[in-house]
This record gives C-alpha cells, structure tokens and sequence, in this order.
C-alpha cells in the first residue's frame, strides 16, 4: 500500500469496479433517459429535428470525459475542472454522461451542493419532455 491515493482512502475502488447496487443504478438511469430518448427520436421522424438526439449523446460524452478529467487532476492537486463548467454541461443534454461519470469514477456524488444541482437540471430535463410529449408544450408556454 504504497500509493498515497490508496493510503488516503483503502476502501477506494478503481474507476467502473464493483459499482453497487449496479442492476438498480441501470434501471433508473434507463428510465431516467427514456423520456429524452423517447422525445428525441420521435422530433427526429417527425422530420423535425436530429439535434436533440445527436446533442444528448455527443454531450453525454464530453460530459463523461470532463468528469474523468476532473478526477485525475483532483487525485494529483491539479488545477480542476470548475462546478459551474461540468453543470452547463450537463444543462446542455450531457447529464447522462456526467450520471454514468460519477457512478463509475466515484466522483462528485458526496458534495451535497453539487448533487442538488445536478439533480435539478435533471428535473429540468425530464419537465421539458413530459411538457414536449404529453402537454403539447403548453406548460412552458405559460413561463
């Protein structure tokens, strides 16, 4: 045990190991990107618009590399990656990425203030579909 990192924290696992409680973190991230999914595919055959499909996953990725990033500088005191960067991210569609990010890298999931933000654009996102698909955007006509 001479890594400093594993000194600071022996019960540390290595990025995507023993996820726990791994079937039940899948379920919910599959029903959390249902409804994106779901709106996005059906804008796409309507002949609307590919954005929205192409933006959730290509920022879901960008999203999962910052997060992997940020991880790698906090483990050697390195300048990081700021909240506010990670958090417009995950507003612009990259919240699955950053979902995945944090359950394999272990990384911001403690910070109470970060997850109740995180958890907030995700909220936003899922308000945004269900008002797309189900209330034919008529609750946010009326903000």
């Amino acid at each position: 045990m001479s890594d400093a990192g594993t000194r600071r924290n022996p019960g540390r696992r290595s990025g995507g190991e023993n996820i726990q409680n791994l079937r039940l973190k899948l379920l919910v991230f599959a029903v959390l990107c249902a409804l994106p999914m779901f709106g996005s595919v059906s804008l796409w055959l309507r002949g609307m618009s590919l954005i929205p499909l192409a933006a959730y996953g290509i920022v879901s990725v960008l999203a999962f590399f910052l997060y992997w990033s940020d991880k790698r500088k906090a483990r050697a005191d390195s300048w990081r990656t700021p909240e506010n960067v990670l958090h417009a991210v995950e507003l612009a569609g990259g919240w699955p990425g950053a979902l995945l990010a944090q359950q394999v890298f272990r990384h911001k999931t403690r910070k109470v203030s970060y997850q109740l933000l995180f958890w907030l654009i995700v909220l936003l996102h899922e308000v945004f579909w269900i008002d797309q698909l189900f209330l034919g955007a008529n609750l946010l006509a009326l903000l």
